[in-house]
């Protein structure tokens, strides 16, 4: 069973579109934060389909861009070459090549230069909150001038 992605207003309702006959339906979804992320829909039409909700607060773009990344704190944990998968205005998801030490809760801080017009360099700093294997999906924990270039680029 193919599984749509469904984005979560921050009113918690979402838009959800039947693949078979592209009926259309406004709901609350209220009820699955926190909670399951993963439901099954039955249209009038009698399809059934999964949607999975996302509840992010930001849009989360797709894209691949290189970077490097520095362990912060503690210090000294070290560092290297990074390929970014996704980002959005609260933080973003890499790949690293090979083993690294990394645990949820470190800092660590990011550079990158986005693939916009002005060719921009960004520095953030950030919190690591998810690892599996080697994808790393951290939050941004500075709030700076760049912010504006970075929502400028989010909405290509």
């Amino acid at each position: 069973m193919n599984s749509i992605r469904i984005f979560v207003r921050p009113d918690n309702t979402a838009t959800i579109i039947c693949p078979a006959c592209n009926a259309v339906t406004q709901t609350s979804v209220a009820r699955y934060r926190n909670k399951k992320h993963a439901i099954k829909i039955r249209c009038k039409c009698n399809t059934v389909f999964k949607v999975e909700l996302d509840f992010r607060r930001h849009y989360r773009m797709q894209i691949s861009l290189p970077g490097t990344y520095r362990v912060i704190d503690p210090p000294g944990g070290g560092g290297g070459v990074i390929h970014i998968k996704n980002i959005s205005r609260n933080g973003l998801g890499f790949t690293v090549s090979g083993i690294h030490h990394m645990k949820p809760g470190q800092t660590i801080r990011l550079e990158f230069i986005l693939n916009d017009n002005n060719q921009t360099k960004l520095i953030k700093e950030a919190e690591i909150r998810l690892i599996e294997k080697n994808y790393i999906g951290c939050r941004f924990l500075d709030e700076d001038h760049l912010e504006k270039a970075l929502g400028f680029y989010l909405r290509r």
